[in-house]
């Protein structure tokens, strides 16, 4: 019996994710499995794949053929590189201990690129929410001073007529009440001439007296 080892999808629309399943050749897409492998989830960055290892390879060494995007996951997690290392043990070039260390190995150097992958998307995650807070500051700060400019009362328009008007206004008050002054000093001058003239009139007839 052909078998392959292959995805079969789960999920919702738009959001699948599959199941690493080793199946016969000539069952539907997602009817019945022989056994489940593993699981892919490409919805998650970086994507979620278990897999089981050992089994995998045993479904390798009796002849299952990957399809080409179960072996991109299946070398990705080191399946590959086991199942090569293990025919390197049947034919006696590897111990069994000497497979076993160079694919701890591995997987120590693969979990470490794995491990910095992550630590720069979150540091990556973390600068876009540093950005994206001080503009939503800056935003926020500017529609403050909007509100506070638009609360405060509005100066009156001032026209240049208003202003003549004013003026003409304010200078006449002064002008009659320098002609009030004028007017009252005059007053006050009049009766003085008036009593230097009367001695005058009253000294001639005294005059005509002693002449007598």
């Amino acid at each position: 019996m052909p078998v392959k080892i292959r995805l079969q999808r789960h999920g919702k629309k738009g959001k699948p994710f599959y199941w690493i399943v080793a199946a016969d050749s000539r069952a539907k897409r997602d009817g019945k499995f022989l056994e489940k492998l593993g699981i892919y989830n490409p919805n998650t960055n970086p994507a979620t794949i278990e897999v089981k290892v050992d089994n995998s390879v045993e479904w390798l060494n009796n002849g299952a053929q990957p399809t080409d995007t179960a072996r991109a996951i299946l070398s990705y997690k080191g399946v590959l590189l086991k199942h090569h290392l293990m025919g390197g043990v049947r034919k006696g070039a590897l111990t069994e201990e000497q497979a076993e260390e160079k694919f701890n190995a591995w997987m120590v150097e693969k979990e470490k690129a794995v491990a910095s992958k992550v630590s720069g998307l979150d540091k990556a995650k973390a600068d876009a929410k540093a950005v994206a807070l001080a503009a939503e500051k800056e935003i926020n700060e500017k529609r403050a001073a909007e509100a506070a400019a638009a609360a405060l009362p509005e100066a009156p328009e001032v026209v240049e007529g208003e202003i003549e008007v004013t003026e003409a206004a304010e200078e006449a008050p002064v002008s009659a009440l320098d002609a009030a002054v004028a007017e009252a000093k005059g007053e006050v001058a009049a009766p003085t001439e008036v009593v230097e003239e009367a001695p005058k009139k009253e000294a001639a007839p005294e005059a005509s007296k002693e002449e007598e």
